[in-house]
């Protein structure tokens, strides 16, 4: 029972310490309605859990959040297994997000880069492809933002939660796409 309760309170405290991220939670969601009302989209990638923030993230933009309004263009790189083990087959693991995005990713789109370490090699060389498309990269990182962080430009956003626990950071970052998608769908309803 202790456990659980030390689990509780240690998650409520990096939520409670992440809330000054608000400023730049609110300039990473601008960033996303400037380029989705100009006709872009949003591509989304991460590995294992930050896979599936990806995938959820894309999922709310392309259904709905909370409220109806029309559907946004938003795609997750780590959803189709068909291509991720042809690329990681022919070209290496760390080319399955990069490849996908030279195919993919165009200037005014925005990548959403979810890596709890920032280290990623996949997801800092798709990091890497968006920069040179003229892309704005959201990055949602922790610890101390890895090898992502060095990489961004003035117009990037990096969201990094501050703790170097894997589930406490995988948990903010939820919170964090909630946020965005929220203040997202505002913008379009």
């Amino acid at each position: 029972m202790n456990n659980i309760l030390n689990l509780f309170a240690q998650s409520i405290a990096v939520k409670q310490a992440s809330v000054s991220l608000a400023p730049k939670i609110a300039q990473a969601a601008a960033q996303m309605v400037a380029c989705l009302k100009q006709g872009g989209k949003i591509l989304a990638c991460g590995n294992g859990g930050s896979a599936g923030d990806a995938m959820h993230f894309a999922a709310e933009l392309l259904n709905r959040f909370e409220r109806e309004r029309l559907p946004l263009p938003a795609l997750a790189l780590s959803a189709d297994s068909l291509t991720l083990t042809a690329i990681g087959n022919d070209y290496g693991y760390q080319q399955v997000f990069a490849k996908q995005m030279q195919a993919l990713g165009n200037g005014g789109d925005v990548l959403l880069a979810i890596s709890t370490s920032g280290s990623s090699a996949n997801v800092v060389e798709a990091v890497k492809v968006a920069q040179a498309r003229s892309m704005v990269v959201v990055a949602l990182t922790g610890k101390t933002g890895g090898d992502i962080a060095p990489l961004l430009q003035a117009a990037d956003v990096e969201l990094r939660v501050p703790s170097d626990s894997t589930a406490r950071i995988q948990e903010v970052h939820l919170l964090l796409i909630h946020c965005l998608c929220d203040l997202i769908e505002q913008a379009f309803i």
